[in-house]
């Protein structure tokens, strides 16, 4: 069966919503390592990870057999009943996560892990305005829509009330027209009067990821968490730190994204590269803030923490410690990093460079430096060309997400770049 027999049929059997990179769909056959081969043969270098979701490389051969052998023994039981990879899992998170994080719920996904981190902060502090960032990206009910901080991302009619949308500390587009240092940080301290001006004074939560993901890769100056946390805080609300996208270690040198910041949260979300694909969520919050769900109403998960998820979970972190991945995106990272300034040297069109770890963006822009979404199209299909899978994202489509497995070589992060920048020449020429 041809690709383009499989495209018609996924076109005939999904939602038109489903939408796919390219002008011609790509459509995927098998994979392994950091490299996956599409159903026509042709080989890909994979640097966006399904969506920084395959954090220790495709069919990992110990997560594979792993859970496998989970499968055979115990698939599903939901969380009426108690299992052991889903305590352990908890466990191991808490041990990991910055703070006193240390009570687990499990879902199947970020979107999933951002409702319950929602509603625990809502129970704890007994109010309901949240407040989240523009630019953001928190996944697809109508809650996270709402969360979300990008029209491209929200539906009309899904809108959920008592959600404030603060500026994103969007240094390269500063909403205030500021240049940082000396800034002050006012995207940070503007959070005290939008508190003041639009809500009751008292809200619930701040809801941010240390970097923002969907948003292209939005990184802040290094006060800005304790600036903003602070502030929300002394208004009665809880931090939640969404670390979908940053978790376990891929902004390099530490298990969590905001630990760069030295800011504790009072509740995490994670997802995505917890498991190396497999689909799985959790909320980690204190054992005081967990407990406002007692008496608040009995709740369970159906596939939640469930016994394979849990093991690919575990198998997933056994190597990341064991290949010391964390430290691996680090280095990567820093010549991932050098080596996007050198081709910025070179092509005007990549207008800032940003990220950290194997998390990087880059920001396309024309001449009078504004966005420049179709430069970004023409890339994605040059750097296909090339063998070379990328992501892309921000406010304004124009943003180049680049995040590869984080057991990627020094071989590969050079190929990758060889391959951009031969994507780069193609396009301005």
């Amino acid at each position: 069966m041809n690709g383009d027999s499989v495209t018609k049929r996924q076109q005939a059997a999904l939602f038109p919503s489903v939408s796919t990179y390219y002008q011609k769909p790509l459509v995927l056959d098998r994979a392994e390592g950091r490299r996956i081969w599409a159903e026509d043969g042709t080989e890909y270098l994979d640097f966006f990870g399904g969506i920084l979701t395959v954090s220790v490389g495709h069919a990992h051969s110990e997560i594979v057999e792993r859970t496998a052998q989970q499968m055979r023994r115990l698939g599903h039981t939901s969380t009426l009943y108690i299992q052991k990879p889903q305590v352990e899992l908890a466990e191991r998170l808490g041990e990991l996560a910055p703070g006193d994080v240390g009570r687990a719920y499990f879902t199947n996904s970020g979107t999933e892990a951002n409702e319950v981190a929602i509603l625990t902060a809502q129970l704890y502090t007994g109010q309901q305005e949240v407040i989240a960032l523009r630019h953001s990206y928190s996944g697809r009910s109508p809650l996270a829509m709402s969360l979300t901080g990008n029209h491209g991302w929200r539906i009309s009619g899904s809108q959920v009330a008592g959600i404030k949308h603060a500026a994103s500390p969007y240094c390269y587009r500063c909403p205030f027209g500021k240049t940082y240092p000396e800034c002050n940080i006012i995207c940070a301290r503007d959070l005290e009067e939008l508190i003041q001006t639009t809500t009751s004074g008292l809200v619930a939560a701040f809801i941010a990821e240390p970097i923002q993901g969907v948003g292209g890769f939005i990184t802040p100056p290094p006060e800005y968490f304790e600036i903003a946390v602070d502030i929300v805080r002394r208004h009665g609300g809880v931090f939640i730190c969404d670390e979908v996208q940053t978790g376990f270690g891929r902004t390099g040198s530490t298990w969590f994204g905001i630990e760069h910041w030295g800011v504790k949260p009072d509740i995490i979300t994670c997802a995505k590269g917890l498991a190396n694909g497999f689909p799985i969520g959790a909320t980690l919050s204190t054992p005081e803030i967990a407990e406002a769900w007692r008496g608040a109403g009995s709740t369970i998960s159906t596939f939640g923490g469930n016994a394979v998820a849990s093991t690919a979970a575990l198998a997933t972190l056994d190597v990341m410690a064991a290949e010391a991945l964390p430290g691996n995106a680090q280095r990567m990272g820093e010549r991932l990093r050098a080596g996007l300034e050198d081709l910025k040297e070179c092509y005007p069109v990549m207008g800032d460079v940003r990220g950290m770890g194997l998390m990087q963006g880059i920001e396309l822009v024309s001449e009078d430096g504004q966005p420049a979404p179709a430069a970004l199209d023409a890339l994605m299909e040059a750097t296909r060309k090339q063998g070379l899978l990328i992501g892309k994202g921000g406010l304004y489509g124009n943003v180049v997400r680049i995040a590869p497995p984080m057991s990627v070589t020094a071989a590969e992060v050079d190929e990758a770049l060889e391959k951009l920048g031969d994507a780069l020449a193609s396009i301005t020429d």
